[in-house]
């Protein structure tokens, strides 16, 4: 669940810390309050669009962070563990900073990461529906998606996705095969000059690299030359030479150990200060015979570098990179000189692979149709709680079929409802009001909610019209939902609020001459002013208080 949620300097919040509880989180306030920026910013810490537009006037900078309780879940720590990220078993905290130069900074646990990791975690961490989540209902292809989640058949699902693909992909290189002639002696010709004119240079992996070094020194090779003379004068060749003074040195030392033992241990110093100066001397002399700075060398060098970049220009970015387009050129070519032979390959295959698919289609229709049945009796009973009784329900099935074939399989599949007694029944996405499509909405989640892996379900306003004794049984709903996940509402119904765990009330305040959000934890008398102002307006009497209060001691 989400512990606490820390804002700063984002819209018209300076600072702003949030401490949440289990079960039902509720916040209230005035339109305009401030209430969905606090939903926006937990959507932007779980990879929401952000811009520095976002960020407080006058500030640089705007920051969310969010402390997520977590239980052991294989799939969120192998999740963590591929991005290189610690899993503590306990706790993960995201932190996303916005700067005014519309950069933006992630981190999960104190380490770096991306926008799109925070993707990948929030399926895990929180799942947000607002007024836009719910209009994803108008969308007919989001229904084969909400059955397939019910049912328990995402593995199914990626299985077919995977069978159609191997398909389409074998479909795919026929389909190739069998171009023009014309159009494949010309892909031939094309991909043998390439080949060749890529082997002809005989590249080897490291050697741009070598050459590169090869002609820093080529280029400066009169002045290594002239420096290693001079060291190896300095050393050994000159009168006053170093080794010949060390010779010197060397035998005053001996003298002096013999006048006092002191001096012996610095024989052995001496010895080797000589040795390895000799070593040196010798390999100057040796590298200056040997050494080749050729103007003729040089010119070799600096052609085979203009000839490996304009490789890399055509063909990759390195030599590898080089290498591996080769390789790729050379199985199309193969593919191209045999394509008879391949094409008699794959019409057997492209058979084989379309019957495994439609069996595994066909297999998961079954299982899509049967527990259609069950979803449609699931969501008849949650509806009546959601005084919606008279309402209908069903999954339709339009035409599975082979001609139907997709990466989804042979179905299409549209959510049907009957809104009275006697009518028949129709498309959702050209029937349902908008209060219709809210309650719908949670009596899906609800449905859907893993309660194996609970998580933060976050509901923004999703009581926009309703009200009264469908408010209630709205809230009731929320309040059941919320003994298996932590749920987080933004409403504006007392009928709603009244079942709160944890109640917030959200207000704009103007301190010195600046617009700020304030965020205040109610206790047991505020929640009776907050339900008060929602039931009467600005004007709050001792009657609307009564009802306040009867309202939560009803409830008790």
């Amino acid at each position: 669940m989400l512990k606490s949620l820390n804002i700063s300097n984002l819209a018209v919040v300076t600072k702003l810390q949030m401490n949440f509880g289990n079960g039902l989180n509720l916040l209230t306030g005035e339109t305009g309050s401030g209430k969905s920026i606090i939903v926006d910013a937990l959507g932007m810490l779980l990879g929401g669009r952000a811009s520095s537009e976002m960020i407080r006037s006058g500030e640089q900078k705007a920051y969310v962070e969010g402390v997520f309780q977590v239980i052991k879940h294989q799939q969120l720590f192998s999740t963590l563990e591929t991005a290189g990220l610690e899993a503590d078993s306990k706790e993960i905290v995201i932190r996303r900073e916005i700067s005014s130069s519309g950069r933006s900074r992630v981190f999960v646990n104190d380490e770096l990461t991306t926008v799109a990791f925070l993707r990948e975690l929030r399926p895990f961490l929180v799942d947000i529906h607002g007024q836009n989540e719910q209009q994803t209902l108008l969308y007919a292809e989001s229904h084969l998606d909400l059955l397939d989640l019910y049912a328990g058949l995402e593995k199914e699902s990626e299985q077919i996705r995977n069978k159609y693909h191997s398909w389409q992909k074998l479909e795919k290189e026929l389909a190739e095969i069998k171009r023009s002639e014309a159009e494949r002696l010309r892909l031939l010709d094309i991909l043998e000059f390439q080949v060749a004119e890529i082997e002809k240079v005989c590249l080897e992996v490291g050697e741009d690299e070598r050459l590169q070094d090869e002609r820093k020194l080529l280029i400066n090779g009169e002045k290594i030359t002239n420096m290693s003379v001079h060291c190896y004068d300095l050393l050994y060749d000159s009168n006053e030479s170093v080794l010949k003074n060390i010779v010197v040195i060397s035998k005053k030392i001996d003298e002096l150990a013999n006048l006092d033992p002191r001096f012996s241990e610095y024989l052995e110093t001496v010895k080797s200060a000589r040795y390895g100066l000799e070593d040196l001397a010798y390999f100057l002399r040796d590298y200056v015979d040997e050494a080749d700075f050729s103007p003729q060398r040089l010119k070799e060098v600096e052609e085979r570098l203009i000839e490996i970049d304009k490789l890399k220009r055509k063909y990759g970015s390195s030599i590898e990179a080089i290498l591996q387009t080769a390789e790729e050129m050379r199985e199309k070519l193969f593919r191209l000189r045999s394509s008879d032979i391949r094409e008699q390959e794959l019409v057997p295959a492209i058979a084989k692979a379309k019957q495994d698919y439609l069996a595994l289609a066909k297999s998961l229709s079954k299982q899509r149709q049967h527990s259609a049945k069950e979803l449609e009796k699931v969501v008849m009973e949650e509806l009546k709680h959601l005084a919606m009784e008279r309402t209908q329900f069903r999954m339709g099935f339009l035409n599975s079929t082979e001609e139907r074939a997709t990466e989804r399989g042979i179905d299409t599949v549209e959510m049907l409802v009957s809104t009275n007694v006697g009518e028949e029944f129709r498309s959702l996405v050209k029937v349902a009001s908008g209060g219709e499509l809210s309650r719908l909405m949670l009596a899906l989640k609800t449905i859907t909610a893993p309660s194996e892996y609970p998580r933060t379900l976050v509901f923004d306003e999703v009581d926009v019209g309703i009200g009264g004794r469908v408010a209630e049984a709205v809230g009731q709903r929320l309040k059941r939902l919320a003994t298996t996940n932590q749920v987080l509402c933004v409403t504006h119904q007392a009928q709603i609020a009244r079942f709160a765990d944890m109640h917030y009330s959200v207000e704009k305040q103007v301190i010195s001459g600046r617009t700020e959000v304030n965020v205040e934890k109610l206790d047991q008398l505020g929640r009776v002013e907050e339900l008060a102002r929602m039931i009467g307006g600005s004007q709050i009497t001792e009657l609307t208080r009564q009802h306040a209060s009867e309202l939560l001691v009803e409830y008790k």
